[in-house]
């Protein structure tokens, strides 16, 4: 690959050229790609480049000029390839939007490096650095993407990012060859892009923070000023934070007033963007003041009593411990959320409780069993070496 400073790349400006360049480059068995975006304002974020590396061949698509690339991303859902990115959230969503499919045969380099025990979640640069050798430049981190024309700098920064990423997947894909943990890596891929399309199609408005300690009719307040913030924001374009605060949803619910003076009268309300909406949010709080009773929804169960505090928070430093034997990143395995999850299921099921994170799939098998054990005494721990910085094992007693 050549030099940072004769990076020689097609440019993608029309249509047809995107046409052209797609099937040109449909053969290959390996596709990298990043995207530059900017989401300070908008809804969604705005997509304003795509960087693409196929077979030793760099290229720009700009949707600035080309209006639709559903081409590109049509490709990427094809099965019978590899496609590498880096932290690949927004690119699976950039996906999901234009095709309604996931990416088939995404290796993501950030995910990979984390089931080989490298750091997790680690950057671009870092992971270029160890498996290359080599120094991303960082002179464009702040640039703004959506301006035009884009600087020979900003290119060649954009350009970067996707040079290595085949060469980092060989690597990668060695390592995880050689743990036998291909089938770990994909089981998380695909629960990976899941997440990103139940984040794009599911109702998140449990995610309003302040909302926990409502009760059920609160709740729904909460649900139908949620459903009226994201049509809002849609349809202007903005983040839904912008179009009405947390606290502000929360504290609409709090009173369950459809009077819009009194609604009016709640201080950060009273803003000069309210004042054509009033009604539409007394209409949402009305909504859900008749929603019957049966369908309101029910408060998250809290944590479990019987749950020693002391425990759980040994068996997350556990965690640190089995990632080490098992040389995996301890953040991709789980956290004490998991464990507490996981304590309550095996101390205090309830019934319709779901299977947890920490009993399924890879890591039921390397930490499920582990604490099931621990959880019996029929597993013991000690301190193996005092210098390393993960310093415990697992034993039999």
């Amino acid at each position: 690959m050549p030099s940072s400073l004769t990076l020689q790349y097609d440019s993608i400006n029309t249509a047809e050229e995107l046409e052209q360049f797609c099937s040109e480059i449909a053969g290959c068995k390996q596709i990298g790609f990043d995207t530059e975006f900017v989401s300070e304002d908008s809804y969604r974020p705005q997509l304003c480049l795509i960087q693409v590396a196929a077979d030793g061949r760099l290229a720009i698509i700009d949707p600035e000029y080309v209006e639709d690339t559903t081409p590109f991303w049509n490709l990427l859902t094809e099965p019978g390839r590899i496609v590498i990115a880096h932290a690949a959230r927004e690119e699976c969503r950039f996906c999901y939007r234009f095709t309604g499919k996931p990416i088939a045969g995404l290796f993501d380099t950030q995910l990979a490096a984390g089931f080989v025990g490298m750091e997790y979640p680690a950057s671009l640069g870092n992971l270029v650095q160890r498996l290359v050798n080599k120094t991303l430049p960082k002179g464009e981190t702040r640039t703004n993407w959506g301006r035009r024309p884009l600087s020979k700098d900003q290119i060649t920064y954009a350009l970067n990012d996707v040079v290595d990423l085949s060469e980092m997947h060989d690597k990668l894909a060695g390592m995880v060859l050689d743990l036998e943990r291909e089938s770990w890596l994909e089981e998380e891929t695909a629960v990976f892009q899941q997440k990103v399309i139940d984040a794009e199609t599911r109702e998140n408005w449990r995610r309003v923070s302040g909302s926990s300690g409502l009760n059920a009719r609160q709740l729904e307040t909460v649900r139908q000023l949620w459903l009226w913030r994201e049509n809002r924001a849609k349809t202007i374009d903005r983040l839904p934070r912008r179009v009405l605060r947390d606290d502000l949803i929360v504290e609409l619910a709090k009173r369950g007033s459809t009077d819009q003076n009194k609604i009016k009268n709640i201080r950060g309300m009273e803003r000069r963007g309210f004042n054509d909406h009033y009604g539409d949010i007394a209409a949402a709080i009305e909504t859900a003041l008749n929603t019957p009773e049966d369908d309101l929804p029910r408060r998250p169960r809290g944590s479990r009593r019987v749950v020693s505090p002391m425990l759980s928070q040994f068996l997350s430093t556990s965690i640190a411990c089995i990632s080490r034997q098992q040389k995996l990143a301890p953040p991709i395995v789980g956290n004490a959320d998991d464990v507490r999850e996981l304590m309550g299921y095996e101390l205090d099921r309830r019934k319709g409780d779901p299977t947890p994170a920490l009993l399924k799939g890879w890591r039921g098998d390397i930490v499920g069993k582990t604490f099931r054990r621990l959880l019996a005494g029929d597993l013991a721990i000690r301190v193996a070496d005092v210098k390393e910085t993960q310093p415990l094992e697992f034993i039999e007693p």
